[in-house]
């Protein structure tokens, strides 16, 4: 896969990495729903230690569905949503797609928490979880 560089909306965040995704999918929960301020997040999961971040970043940690904490990056000066870190899944990471430069170069191939998608949206060709994937 080609690098993948992005950052904020200010540009006071950067970031890039040359891994290959774990993943790339949709998920619907209403918390990725109100980090992103869309009707779904687009998720890039890649190992952490991938990740070059520069510049500051924020982060608020909520509970998710597993019991676990979700680490939600966030750039302080214009709060884009950056990432979000599920500690169930330790070592990994997700970077919200709307934040690369050329969101282009990743195609989502599932959908998760299906069961909260608006219903409105309507995306075909993907593989569907009620939930959350199964744990590897």
């Amino acid at each position: 896969m080609a690098e993948l560089n992005g950052g904020c909306l200010c540009g006071a965040v950067r970031y890039t990495t040359n891994a290959v995704p774990e993943f790339v999918g949709l998920c619907h929960c209403t918390d990725c729903q109100k980090h992103t301020g869309s009707a779904f997040a687009i998720m890039v999961r890649l190992p952490k230690t991938a990740l070059q971040i520069q510049g500051p970043i924020k982060t608020f940690s909520k509970l998710g569905d597993s019991g676990n904490p979700i680490l939600r990056h966030f750039c302080p000066e214009c709060g884009s949503s950056i990432a979000d870190e599920p500690t169930a899944r330790p070592g990994m990471i997700n970077l919200n797609a709307g934040t690369l430069d050329d969101p282009s170069l990743v195609v989502p191939t599932l959908e998760i928490y299906c069961d909260s998608a608006l219903p409105w949206v309507q995306l075909a060709g993907m593989q569907r979880f009620a939930r959350t994937l199964r744990p590897v």
